[in-house]
């Protein structure tokens, strides 16, 4: 089965109401050999900076997380029970992957405890206070953090929009699984294409206004 695919609400998404969230793009999910190594999640360096590139020309707050745990494993819970050891505090595997085009000015989503980015971080507050409303999401994994996180936002009331090209899984199945699951009723399934080509009709204004969309 393929994901259910919905036209954009187009006259509900605009730019003043859109952040762009990276989810747990992190070495000890994306580095070979990593402990918690996702298939095919190198791969989506280039893509999700052509995303954090169109954020970034419309000025879109770019928000990255970072799943952390105390080195003393106090804040896993039964995690353990089902993943290998990760991303420790002050460890090279907690770091931003190598290449993603981090700037001072994006927002960091850090200690992460849980699988869901919502859940016991400041992402709902953030979000709120910028007045945000949709939400493009990707990173990894597919099935795991990225689907927890588009279920709680999706019960928020946030639109999310989800380009499938730009989420990995841990296997090809379980992501083709968790994009049909949130295709019914909790997000956009979409392209990175089609996601940066959302506000073609204003862009010669924009531009008029702040410069090339490239700068």
């Amino acid at each position: 089965m393929t994901p259910r695919i919905r036209p954009l609400p187009l006259d509900k998404i605009h730019p003043e109401s859109t952040a762009l969230l990276v989810i747990d793009m992190e070495r000890d999910f994306v580095d070979e050999g990593a402990p918690g190594e996702t298939p095919g999640a190198r791969g989506l360096v280039p893509i999700i900076n052509r995303l954090i590139g169109w954020a970034r020309a419309w000025q879109l707050p770019i928000l990255f997380t970072q799943e952390m745990h105390r080195p003393d494993r106090s804040d896993y819970g039964i995690e353990l029970e089902f993943d290998p050891l990760h991303c420790h505090e002050g460890t090279r595997g907690c770091e931003l992957a190598d290449g993603l085009a981090v700037a001072a000015s994006d927002y960091r989503i850090v200690a992460k405890r849980r699988y869901d980015c919502f859940l016991g971080t400041d992402l709902d507050l953030l979000l709120r206070c910028k007045r945000i409303e949709n939400l493009v999401c990707c990173g990894v994994s597919t099935n795991v953090c990225v689907m927890s996180t588009v279920l709680t936002a999706r019960n928020l009331d946030y639109r999310v929009l989800l380009p499938a090209d730009a989420v990995a899984g841990v296997s090809a199945a379980h992501h083709e699984a968790a994009l049909l699951c949130m295709s019914d009723v909790f997000a956009y399934i979409t392209s990175s294409a089609e996601v940066t080509r959302l506000w073609e009709r204003r862009s010669s204004t924009h531009e008029g206004v702040t410069g090339s969309k490239d700068d």
